[in-house]
């Protein structure tokens, strides 16, 4: 949220110059409040514990917030029951003719398949189409960022030669962006993926700004110009213990997954993991909502 200062304060000079949000007296007193209504197309096959991980990190600001899940209507998932889905989940169909200030969409595990190839592919990017002109920002994750940078920029994934997977360090390119806020010069997050994307073909769109790359200098965070469409590749919504049972899970399916990198300590499977990313997953979120949602999204959309 921003601060609130006396408009002839020297001091908020200094702070703008910082890019710290100053917010002075004659906009608070005009400023409109009202809830954000934001929209969660959860593409993970395990809906329920994914609504707690975001629901926990949403619900983390000061600003009231209005949640609604979406589903797709092309793909009927097998992880959770029906009556879940007909209780808490609604289809585009029923969705579209509503507007909402953000969206998030999440990963799913299909990196395997090209885009083209997902059974819901047109149907999402008639979902993305429709935010466009319906949604003030929408935030992509994991293989929902990758859906978005090919959809919107033209940019591509590749496969890895083996899984990215455990807790990587990172850079920020430029601490005065909104998104970053507050984040330490190096910090932390979750990766779980086979594939990725291309930091050239990022670098190379003037409408992309890559905030972000992990030690091995793979992008994380990746923004449009506007502010419309933000890029997480990662997973900072994840819980201390999510890749240990996705270890666990590959392997009990036979599949030979190494170790979480930097996750375990000493790489000893049987000791528990450390949450080292909480705080600035819970920064991420806020500022999105902050600057990105509530500080940019009409007061009445029409």
């Amino acid at each position: 949220m921003p601060i609130n200062v006396p408009k002839e304060l020297p001091a908020s000079d200094a702070l703008k110059q910082e890019k710290i949000f100053v917010m002075d007296e004659d906009r608070a007193r005009t400023q409109d409040i009202r809830p954000l209504n934001i929209l969660i197309l959860n593409l993970m096959p395990e809906k329920e514990r994914t609504e707690l991980q975001l629901l926990r990190l949403l619900g983390n600001t000061p600003l009231q917030v209005n949640i609604s899940f979406l589903r797709t209507a092309t793909h009927r998932p097998s992880h959770v029951s029906p009556h879940h889905l007909d209780n808490f989940y609604t289809t585009f169909e029923e969705a579209k003719n509503r507007r909402f200030d953000g969206l998030i969409i999440t990963g799913a595990p299909i990196e395997h398949l090209d885009f083209e190839d997902v059974t819901y592919w047109d149907e999402l990017t008639e979902i993305m189409d429709w935010a466009a002109a319906n949604v003030t920002s929408t935030l992509h994750i994991c293989w929902g960022a990758q859906a978005g940078l090919y959809y919107h920029y033209g940019v591509d994934k590749y496969e890895l030669p083996e899984k990215y997977f455990g807790i990587y360090e990172h850079h920020i390119s430029d601490p005065t962006v909104k998104l970053v806020h507050g984040f330490d010069d190096v910090f932390h997050a979750p990766h779980s993926r086979y594939t990725s994307v291309s930091r050239e073909a990022i670098d190379a769109n003037p409408d992309l700004t890559l905030l972000s790359v992990s030690e091995q200098g793979a992008p994380f965070i990746i923004m449009s110009g506007d502010g419309k469409n933000i890029m997480i590749t990662g997973h900072m919504e994840y819980d201390a213990g999510t890749l240990a049972e996705e270890y666990e899970r590959d392997h009990s399916r036979g599949v030979a997954t190494a170790v979480p990198e930097n996750y375990f300590p000493n790489d000893d499977v049987n000791r528990e993991p450390p949450h080292r990313w909480r705080s600035h997953s819970h920064l991420l979120f806020s500022n999105w909502l902050n600057y990105y949602v509530y500080q940019a999204t009409p007061f009445e959309w029409d």
